[in-house]
């Protein structure tokens, strides 16, 4: 139906939707006099009308931006299916339903008041995938305490800045996971922690900070959880409801450090608003609205967005029931899982499914329940795409794409998507965001299939990178525009590729080269089970493409094939001048590829060659 239009007779009703019609029919013709929601690309369902004119795309939605907290979110799940099970952690043998997980959540909240946190505050959240790592995402939201999510590998001098940076007021954490013992970890950065009593830390090189809460042993000057459940007392109880009136869904509710390749770390402040929301319409957008018994198999950090929002988030928004196969990556596990809990959807970062579509003995699992997947975290290979379909027979697998600073999806694909669209592309436009492809130069919006800088608006941009305002200013116009930094194109029913990162982005003698479109070609040779693409310093074309190759197991292969195989397919200056065959890439604890290291590594390997 056509707003704004009052129609006087069934023969001015009929002029006026076929004369809409015809609009619609050809989308390259701009016509001002249409109101501004048919200038849009409805979003509800996969666009089937290609309505966009130029590389700018309004998500319009007949549903609503939800305006609640995370507390808030929860408990009406809590109210709809108290008895269903909320989370399953595999390797520590928890499972708690939704009952039993508000319960944890409050006595944990109110604890946290008793030490005296305050609304505000930030809690910094420190260790691998365990029960108590979701417990605190809601307990902190519940007390209106900043939750600070911290990078579970981060060494000494990592940690420090991210605790002083934002100023954490309390660290939870294990004692140790494998060979990282956070405990010692803080002993070094604050020795005081010793002699102090439990919540009456003072340390010179962390002054905000007051206690530490070790999950499994009990540490001089430190809290046990125990200490912190049980202070939850009916006084604090109380207290805890009062503020459930206070709190604001706009409230800065997480922080999340960027990987920092680029300088120091930088805290991306997200809102109740920010993550509910994207939590909200991404579920939508896979179906968690109308799925019945969805159990997820969550593999992925909850210490990055994908996990503490596509994974926690989700479960209170939806209702869904999220399955921790291990407390760190092992993909075997994954597998495990999927088959013993009947898992019916998978998460994963492209790495993660390439090693579980390499499994040797993957074949011998039941994975007939699992009916759709998200695959996000970085760029997603078609060929990886098709292999997860023909392979691991989930079907209905989706692409999303976004960034921290963007709660993180703002791009999705629909389950029911063809296979080009999921192979080449990483979805439409999420429910109520704008998104925009300029000219990383001009900053105008380029015409439709042209590549430019993706840049975002909308209810998921983060309020600000905590006491930064220079960077903020840096990445978020004036107008509110976030700045990706990715390149990338959009058709006509704003379905977005994305060809690489700006910084990512080879100049071999003046031509513009992408990582991203080579890997792909890569990817679709038969020996080839990965494939990176970065830029190595050359003293006559300023850079020069290295191809990082891991091959499929048990195949050799030499460079001059891959070369063969690349001349007559893709144009010429793309073709890798090097190629290297790897054996593993240097990754973050989400699983991507840390580029910068990895030119690193090329370049110290070709270096020694070009000396011979």
């Amino acid at each position: 139906m056509l707003p704004n239009i009052a129609f006087r007779s069934q023969s001015l009703r009929s002029c006026a939707f076929s004369r809409a019609f015809k609009v619609l029919r050809t989308p390259c013709i701009y016509q001002p006099g249409l109101p501004a929601a048919s200038r849009g690309i409805h979003v509800d369902s996969p666009p089937i009308i290609p309505s966009l004119t130029t590389s700018y795309a309004h998500g319009t939605s007949s549903v609503s931006l939800l305006h609640s907290t995370v507390g808030e979110c929860l408990l009406r799940t809590v109210e709809r299916c108290p008895d269903r099970e909320a989370v399953v952690f595999l390797q520590d043998g928890v499972r708690k339903t939704f009952a039993q997980f508000q319960q944890d959540v409050d006595q944990a909240a109110a604890g946290l008041l008793a030490l005296g946190l305050k609304r505000g505050d930030r809690l910094g959240m420190w260790g691998p995938n365990t029960y108590e790592w979701i417990l605190f995402l809601f307990a902190t939201a519940k007390a209106g305490v900043i939750l600070v999510s911290v990078n579970p590998a981060y060494q000494q001098q990592e940690v420090e800045y991210a605790l002083r940076k934002v100023g954490c007021k309390a660290v939870v954490c294990p004692t140790q996971f494998r060979t990282q013992k956070y405990c010692d970890i803080l002993r070094r950065i604050c020795p005081e922690i010793e002699s102090s009593s439990a919540g009456g830390i003072r340390s010179a090189r962390l002054p905000d900070l007051r206690c530490v809460i070790v999950l499994d042993s009990r540490q001089p000057g430190m809290l046990h959880l125990e200490d912190v459940m049980q202070a939850g007392s009916s006084q604090y109880v109380q207290q805890l409801q009062d503020l459930q009136r206070k709190l604001s869904f706009d409230d800065p509710i997480n922080i999340q450090f960027t990987s920092g390749t680029t300088g120091t770390p930088k805290g991306a402040t997200l809102s109740h608003h920010n993550i509910v929301n994207d939590a909200y319409f991404v579920g939508r957008r896979v179906g968690y609205h109308w799925r019945p018994d969805i159990r997820v198999c969550l593999p992925v950090p909850l210490y990055h967005c994908f996990g503490s929002v596509g994974g926690g988030i989700c479960m209170a928004v939806h209702g869904v029931s999220l399955v921790f196969p291990s407390a760190g990556y092992d993909g075997k596990a994954n597998i495990a899982a999927m088959e013993s809990e009947r898992c019916t959807f998978v998460y994963g970062t492209p790495t993660m499914y390439v090693d579980m579509v390499n499994q040797p003995d993957l074949q011998k699992y039941d994975l007939s329940s699992v009916e759709a997947g998200i695959m996000a975290g970085s760029p997603c290979p078609p060929e990886l795409v098709k292999k997860v379909i023909s392979v691991m027979g989930i079907k209905e697998i989706t692409i999303g794409y976004g960034t921290t600073e963007n709660s993180p999806v703002t791009f999705c694909g629909s389950t029911m998507d063809n296979i080009e669209r999921k192979a080449e592309t990483v979805g439409f436009i999420i429910d109520h965001l704008e998104a925009k492809i300029v000219d990383p130069t001009t900053g105008e919006v380029v015409p439709l299939g042209m590549m430019g800088e993706v840049m975002i608006r909308g209810f998921c941009v983060m309020l600000e990178y905590w006491d930064n305002k220079t960077k903020t200013e840096e990445c978020i116009t004036k107008e509110g525009w976030y700045k990706t930094g990715d390149i990338g194109s959009m058709d006509g029913y704003s379905y977005l590729r994305i060809e690489g990162r700006i910084k990512d982005m080879i100049i071999r003698g003046g031509e513009n080269v992408y990582p991203a479109e080579i890997e792909q070609f890569l990817h679709t040779h038969p020996k080839v089970k990965e494939a990176q693409v970065v830029g190595v310093e050359d003293a006559r074309m300023g850079e020069e493409i290295c191809a990082c190759i891991k091959l499929v197991d048990g195949q050799d292969c030499t460079a001059e094939e891959i070369t063969a195989f690349c001349k007559g397919q893709i144009a010429h200056f793309k073709i890798p001048r090097y190629i290297l065959f790897v054996t593993s890439y240097p990754l973050t604890v989400t699983g991507k590829i840390q580029k910068n290291r990895l030119r690193e590594e090329a370049e110290k390997q070709l270096g020694v060659k070009k000396g011979k």
